[in-house]
């Protein structure tokens, strides 16, 4: 990968302005379409392709499209399309002829003959799918259409791609449609396509679905946000430039090898952007972003310190998608950052292997990609959600059928509950949605107003699970008395709860505010806490700027409503009082100590801790709660204001991150060597990373049950993505106890990680 190891500062321009009708003819537009082709198959046999590409003009013949080229001209490009995705031969070649048997002479049978049940299946499953048509106002035949497209999905995904590529193509060259032809497959795009691209992860081919959906469903706004992008540009472009080359000299400083360049994001990004957060375009100041490409995951945490230590990062943008990767595999490092001249930018932070999942996605992982090294059933395993979706052995002619099979666990889109109102529109909710997550998603007026749900035609408790498929009927009443405080306990949408909290705010903000205040009291009655101590000026201004309230009523009725804990709130202000209160040792004063402590000279001091403390005599040693040191780890003191040294490892983030004033405060320690050590157990605690499964804390406590090892705390949490993060702390004698622990642990079925807790 030496040939990667540049760094490049070149602006990549994202947009899908209106170009000049492609008049390469098909002779050349196959020659590229091989040319791609050997960029990632060089030895192989395109003889196939060849024999493909003849039969699909000889087929088309003189068939002619709406612009007047040869219509050959569009599988060409379909094509070309699939081989930038790096896909196998038999898609390519079902690329090229995957209208044949729609629009030609040509039969399944000869199709067969000719290239085998393969390739056939291919291009008849992407022919189904072309007859499907997504905006009919009838329910029954729009839920009919959307079953085979995921029977189309869950048979061989490659459909869906060639799909997706047919339609890129298509969109490409949509000018030369009616205007209410153009509108009605920019709508199709947006609404089904543009989504199958993005859970698929292939943005190479969503974004310039987005935006070619948006130049026709929004042209004047679209044309708008295109001048106005490229007149920021020309205005910054010398500052962009300048920008990249000095995060380029931080990174090659640092002797990390990475491919930067710089993009300005794609229109409909900005433009849903400047809708969401009802923004305009000059508001928006994260359209230009930096791209840093590594080799390697600890290089990608490495570039960030880098970037953190060059820059100031922007409180609250800082997403780790490698940690945490999104559900159609992305991962990624963003973070916010304030530039030289004050303005923020925008840095992500990939390997080259999350770059090429980022760009193609499940194409990036296909198994049956040729001369591909690798664990073939580690890629098989990516896929299997895929290849399990549905099981379809029934008639498919039955409507009821599809909404029965659509329910089925292990439908595509599992993260999501995908429902359908009256009039034949399609809901995205979370999976365990219910009803009122229903009624909030069409409008809040319908949610506040909602007395019951029908679900498909039968009257259900506002608890019930909305499952995929179901039709969804919200009953509403004028003399409704709004949403229940209970409800906030069921719905499972942001959405929903941000909108019955915001009903409540609203309609009783002053009894909020005295039932904040009682909460208040009652928490502090039951904890031997004085609150008119509490409630200071100086305090509560710290409280209300960390959970962003203006004033303190606001926050007692936020208190009132459930919004927030009266225990957050108790404790942040012992913290702050605690801050102002206790004995006072200035920073002066404890270096000039330790000054003094060295010039004497002293003799290591050893304390029943079992830590040897470098020029210190008669202080208390505690060990730090944050990292955790074992005796065997690597270990630092530092002195504390009225408390001692604390003893951390040496790879505590806190450590880490120390400000320079407080550096001064680090001293030597070692650990003792004492006799007697078998009985002396020190607290540990690791995070365990698995798959969620039952019994999994069951196998982990067993292992600790044999080890004879004491948990003192057990926690658990499971991610959207279906990881466990399993928090475990305990009583233990050093590191090598813990390592050996570590790697009985690791046996376990479905463990992904052991990590030690450091800061």
């Amino acid at each position: 990968m030496s040939e990667n190891h540049k760094l490049d500062t070149k602006i990549e321009k994202h947009g899908v302005t209106p170009k000049p009708q492609d008049t390469r003819g098909p002779e050349e537009l196959y020659d590229i379409l091989i040319a791609t082709i050997k960029k990632y198959h060089p030895s192989g046999d395109v003889s196939q392709i060849e024999k493909a590409y003849k039969m699909a003009r000889t087929a088309h013949g003189d068939q002619r499209r709406k612009s007047g080229e040869p219509y050959i001209i569009h599988p060409l490009h379909t094509a070309i399309i699939l081989a930038e995705l790096e896909l196998d031969k038999e898609t390519i070649i079902a690329g090229l002829l995957h209208d044949v048997l729609e629009d030609t002479y040509v039969t399944k049978e000869r199709m067969i003959e000719e290239f085998g049940v393969e390739v056939t299946e291919l291009v008849d499953g992407v022919t189904k799918l072309t007859k499907l048509n997504y905006d009919s106002d009838k329910v029954e035949e729009q839920a009919e259409n959307l079953r085979k497209m995921f029977l189309a999905m869950a048979k061989d995904i490659r459909v869906i791609l060639i799909k997706l590529a047919d339609r890129l193509h298509n969109m490409r060259t949509l000018q030369f449609m009616k205007p209410e032809k153009q509108k009605e497959k920019a709508r199709e795009t947006m609404d089904i396509y543009s989504p199958i691209a993005n859970r698929l992860g292939i943005s190479k081919i969503k974004i310039e679905l987005d935006d070619l959906a948006l130049r026709y469903l929004e042209p004047e706004k679209y044309q708008e946000l295109v001048d106005k992008v490229h007149e920021r540009l020309e205005h910054r472009e010398e500052f962009i430039a300048s920008l990249i080359e000095e995060v380029s000299g931080h990174i090659e400083n640092a002797g990390i090898k990475a491919t930067i360049d710089g993009r300005v994001k794609h229109y409909f990004s900005i433009y849903k952007k400047m809708i969401n957060q009802h923004k305009t375009f000059d508001q928006i100041y994260d359209v230009f972003a930096v791209r840093i490409i590594v080799d390697s995951v600890m290089e990608c945490y490495g570039a960030l310190g880098v970037i953190h230590e060059k820059y100031t990062p922007v409180p609250g943008r800082f997403k780790d998608y490698i940690a945490m990767p999104k559900p159609n595999m992305y991962q990624s490092l963003h973070t916010t950052l304030i530039g030289p001249n004050g303005m923020p930018f925008e840095i992500q932070i990939r390997t080259y292997e999350m770059h090429r999942t980022a760009e193609y996605g499940i194409a990036a992982h296909w198994k049956y990609k040729e001369n591909i090294s690798g664990d073939g059933n580690n890629e098989e395993q990516k896929l299997s959600w895929l290849r399990q979706i549905l099981e379809w052995q029934r008639d498919m002619s039955d409507n009821k059928e599809f909404l029965n099979l659509l329910k089925d666990d292990l439908n595509l889109f599992s993260e999501n509950v995908y429902c359908f109102t009256p009039n034949g529109d399609v809901k995205n909710l979370p999976t365990g949605s219910t009803p009122i997550d229903f009624a909030y998603s069409i409008h809040s007026a319908v949610g506040n107003r909602m007395v019951g749900a029908r679900v498909n035609g039968k009257m259900v408790n506002i608890d019930y699970k909305l499952q995929n498929g179901d039709r969804i009927e919200i009953i509403t009443s004028q003399n409704s008395r709004g949403p229940s405080m209970d409800w906030l306990k069921i719905v499972k949408s942001t959405q929903a709860k941000n909108k019955i909290n915001q009903w409540f705010k609203q309609l009783s903000k002053e009894d909020n505010i005295i039932k904040g205040k009682e909460l208040l009291e009652k928490y502090c009655k039951t904890k031997s806490v004085s609150l008119p101590d509490l409630i200071k000026p100086e305090f509560i201004e710290k409280v209300m700027l960390k959970y962003g309230f203006k004033d303190w009523n606001t926050l007692l009725a936020t208190i009132g409503h459930g919004g927030l804990k009266e225990g957050q709130i108790v404790n942040k202000l012992i913290e702050e009082y605690d801050k102002v209160n206790k004995k006072v040792v200035t920073d002066q004063s404890v270096i000039e100590n330790i000054e003094e402590a060295n010039k004497n000279k002293p003799s290591k001091t050893s304390f029943k801790s079992g830590i040897v403390v470098e020029g210190m005599d008669d202080v208390a040693v505690r060990f730090s709660k944050c990292c955790s040191p074992l005796p065997g780890d690597e270990i630092i003191g530092f002195v504390t204001r009225g408390r001692g040294v604390s003893i951390h490892r040496t790879d505590c983030v806190n450590i880490m991150n120390l400000p320079d004033i407080d550096r001064a405060r680090l001293i030597e320690a070692t650990w003792a060597k004492k006799e007697n050590e078998e009985n002396e157990k020190y607290l540990a605690e690791i995070i365990i990373y698995s798959e969620n499964r039952i019994g999994i804390l069951a196998d982990v406590s067993k292992i600790f049950t044999e080890k004879d090892i004491d948990i003192t705390s057990l926690n658990c949490r499971i991610s959207k993505t279906g990881t466990a993060s399993i928090s475990v702390s305990f009583q233990i004698q050093g590191v090598d106890e813990l390592s050996k622990l570590i790697d009985k642990i690791k046996q376990i079925d479905s463990i992904i990680d052991i990590e030690r807790t450091t800061g």
